[in-house]
């Protein structure tokens, strides 16, 4: 058995890396990794509809930059692979053009992801027991706010998250009744306002 990677967020910062993860199956695997644990390519293929050999080379793509580990045992499509951590970030900001693009490559494809789960929740939402189904999903909120004001609340709602990303790592800290649910956190500041006359 390989050593198990504990670190809690993987941090990309090279433009090749960046771009590497802004593919749609790709990010569904590294989400399906850290929900549900180690799987082969082949079971991952079929939890995403996507083919035992296509799973099978993206994961070796996300492990080429750190994102997925093989997690011992089993050889070629049969060998188990983990998420290396529970979250991925990176800068929205670099001065360097290759970077900057590539994080924005990235951005519009998560945005886009997304909004596809969210989309998906409302053709389900019928379908799901009552409890599920009759809680408000939806919402945003016009705030003014300074850019260090929007930082700490950045930092205050992660606060707020912190103790459930246990029940990520860990299966057994989750309630009987607990099922992944996606919190999609948008903060991002309006065009201005034209001045009044």
């Amino acid at each position: 058995m390989m050593p198990e990677t504990k670190q809690r967020t993987i941090e990309l910062t090279d433009p090749r890396a960046l771009r590497a993860v802004a593919h749609p199956i790709r990010l569904e695997l590294i989400g399906l990794l850290r929900r549900s644990g180690p799987m082969t390519a082949t079971q991952a293929a079929t939890r995403i509809g996507e083919s035992p050999a296509s799973c099978s080379f993206h994961l070796r793509q996300l492990a080429k930059y750190g994102l997925v580990e093989e997690a011992g045992g089993g050889r070629g499509r049969e060998r188990p692979w983990r998420a290396t951590a529970p979250l991925t970030s990176w800068s929205e900001t670099s001065e360097d053009e290759d970077r900057a693009e590539a994080t924005a490559m990235l951005a519009r494809v998560v945005i886009e992801r997304y909004f596809g789960q969210a989309l998906g929740w409302l053709e389900r939402r019928r379908s799901e027991p009552a409890e599920w189904a009759g809680i408000p999903a939806f919402g945003d909120r016009v705030l003014y706010l300074t850019p260090a004001e929007l930082e700490q609340l950045e930092e205050r709602i992660d606060d707020l998250l912190d103790p459930f990303l246990e029940r990520l790592e860990d299966p057994s800290a989750r309630p009987d009744a607990a099922r992944p649910v996606n919190l999609i956190q948008l903060l991002f500041p309006l065009p201005r306002e034209p001045e009044a006359d």
